[in-house]
């Protein structure tokens, strides 16, 4: 009797080791990162969506690619972290941080006091400005002349807010879509007058783009912007990570290589 206990009490015991193993190998952190990759450094979801060239966008092969993406990494060597991107498109990027399903949104993300109020954004790394796109025959040649014309923008982006402060929140003339590419298109198609996106990426559609007849139109009245990287509110040691780093990359010139700009 006092045999058969003795191994049944070592059954359990064997049992409750291997039970033990299996829950230690992710270990999930207070600020969303975890620890799963084969040296132990920690892995954080970084969210974007990969149709805002040259910020981010799919190879051939179907790799994210982009400043934010070799940013983020420059970041991640510095402080020793990994970083596993996630295409989740451009309004998912904000519900995916604030549901802690990811922990970094990088996606030329202009920082502004109304998205501050949700999230926290690390120091600024790139600066922008608003353009305006329209047909090479086009005869518009300022923001305020788009007073009562149609105007595509990126859904939710600062393209989108400056169009509203334009023609108002309830204006029909506003026509706002998935991507910045899908707003230039509805332009050419002449389903607008005009669209309104950030400059490196109407640069970038141009560059891709170079027997598409369009200009753009620069306008003073549009301030400057500044991209950054989002966490979640509160998540102040991650925020301090990726300041630290990208403090660091600034420092060495590193910055300034990937993104052609010397911004400090």
């Amino acid at each position: 009797m006092k045999k058969r206990l003795w191994m049944l009490l070592m059954i359990v015991a064997a049992f409750s080791l291997v039970l033990a193993g299996c829950g230690t190998k992710e270990d999930t952190s207070s600020d969303g990162g975890t620890s799963g990759d084969s040296e132990g450094k920690k892995v954080y979801k970084v969210a974007t969506e990969a149709t805002f060239a040259p910020f981010e966008s799919v190879d051939d092969k179907g790799n994210i690619v982009g400043i934010d993406v070799d940013v983020m990494q420059a970041i991640a060597d510095e402080m020793d972290f990994e970083v596993e991107w996630q295409n989740t498109g451009w309004e998912a990027v904000f519900q995916t941080i604030k549901n802690r399903e990811t922990d970094i949104g990088a996606s030329g993300i202009t920082v502004t006091d109304e998205r501050k109020q949700t999230y926290d954004f690390t120091e600024p790394y790139y600066e922008s400005q608003l353009l305006i796109v329209v047909k090479e025959d086009s005869n518009i040649k300022s923001l305020a002349e788009l007073k009562d014309k149609k105007i595509s923008v990126q859904i939710n982006a600062t393209g989108h807010v400056a169009a509203k402060k334009l023609q108002g929140d309830a204006s029909t003339n506003i026509m706002a879509f998935k991507t910045q590419p899908i707003a230039i298109q509805e332009m050419l198609n002449g389903n607008v007058d005009a669209t309104i996106g950030d400059n490196a990426v109407v640069y970038e559609y141009m560059k891709a783009n170079p027997k598409a007849k369009i200009k753009v139109v620069k306008d003073d009245n549009f301030e400057k912007e500044y991209y950054g990287f989002m966490v979640r509110k509160g998540n102040e040691e991650l925020l301090s990570l990726l300041n630290e780093g990208l403090q660091k990359i600034k420092d060495n010139g590193k910055l300034k290589e990937i993104t052609g700009t010397d911004f400090k």
